[in-house]
């Protein structure tokens, strides 16, 4: 499975790309790849969530597996779909990077446990100095190193990075010369189940800061608010199935289960270490707070240091960030990621 991480292609593509164009349409399509958090979407399409909302409000919305996880952000970059499955970071270095203004429409979860550090010689993140870490460089896992080792007061040039692919991870981890890697779920789950092995962090340690998102155009959001009303209306209803402790509930995550390759004791287990915003009045809250400000703060100062905002970036500041009430974070003449709570809360208020 590849999930969530950024390649020098990935952001050459996106620098390169075109805004999508927006205009008003009844036709809408919705990318996603498979992490505990988005199986929402599948589910809700395969089960007729999708259908009964878009009809509601007289429009079509597809909703398209895509097998990589970068390949689904620059198709959405280069306007292919109208909305993706992203994290908070990759949503900063590849479509506002390169140029297209894009709304996190729902805040859906941030990683609660889902990444992790885990080694078999060192049993404190002060213990990794000197070490060579296996990851996906450029990647969210990258970033969770990096908040590790300013927690412990080193920095990234006390330990050696190895670019490890997600697919040859759990064999790395096993290969006698590697010691320590950075992962996620399902992968982390099974490099934890290792012999010997010792989870040194994970992201509960920074609540918050990896955060899962539907990204849409924002022009074709405010060009067409009832494709924003729809995808709210799907989301929390598909989410109290998800939250459901009855059999509907258990059905449900039983077929996200199989759907994105685990049984639901696997998939339960991913979930608790997800922080699912299930009810929208948290997810509001969640966006609204002054938090989110000091989060993005770090993801694209981490960017910017790490050359993922472009060749031509002067400073963190050249992409503006956009939250509620007017604020920005960066150029705020070029606000092209906006953390905009506007559905969510209809749908917390009863309005769709």
């Amino acid at each position: 499975m590849l999930r969530r991480f950024i390649a020098a292609l990935a952001l050459s593509a996106a620098a390169l790309a075109a805004p999508a164009e927006a205009a008003p349409k009844k036709s809408f399509d919705i990318a996603w790849t498979i992490y505990v958090g988005w199986m929402p979407w599948p589910y809700a399409a395969d089960s007729g969530i999708v259908k009964k909302w878009a009809d509601k409000y007289g429009i079509d919305i597809k909703v398209t597996q895509i097998n990589d996880y970068v390949e689904s952000i620059n198709q959405y970059t280069a306007g292919k779909f109208d909305g993706v499955t992203l994290t908070n970071m990759d949503a900063l270095t590849i479509p506002a990077a390169g140029g297209v203004d894009t709304t996190a429409l729902i805040v859906g979860d941030f990683s609660n446990g889902n990444d992790g550090v885990v080694s078999k010689t060192a049993k404190t993140v002060a213990e990794l100095k000197g070490q060579s870490i296996n990851l996906v460089e450029l990647s969210v896992s990258h970033y969770l190193l990096a908040r590790a080792l300013d927690g412990a007061g080193l920095a990234e040039k006390d330990v050696k990075v190895v670019n490890t692919s997600d697919a040859d991870m759990v064999a790395a981890f096993k290969a006698p010369d590697t010691t320590t890697v950075v992962t996620w779920n399902p992968l982390l789950a099974e490099v934890k189940a290792e012999p010997g092995a010792n989870a040194v962090f994970d992201s509960s340690k920074i609540p918050g800061e990896i955060i899962d998102l539907l990204g849409v155009n924002t022009e074709t959001l405010k060009d067409n608010p009832d494709f924003g009303k729809a995808l709210a209306g799907i989301w929390y209803e598909t989410l109290a199935l998800v939250a459901d402790p009855g059999a509907k509930g258990k059905e449900a995550r039983e077929a996200m289960a199989k759907q994105s390759g685990t049984d639901l004791a696997g998939f339960e287990a991913q979930l608790a270490a997800t922080k699912l915003f299930a009810k929208p009045a948290d997810a509001v809250a969640f966006a609204t707070s002054p938090d989110i400000m000091k989060t993005m703060d770090l993801v694209r100062t981490f960017s910017f240091d790490h050359g993922l905002l472009g060749d031509g970036a002067k400073s963190k500041d050249v992409v503006g960030i956009g939250f509620a009430g007017d604020k920005t974070l960066g150029d705020a003449a070029n606000v092209k990621l906006r953390f905009d709570p506007t559905f969510m809360q209809m749908a917390a208020d009863g309005r769709l």
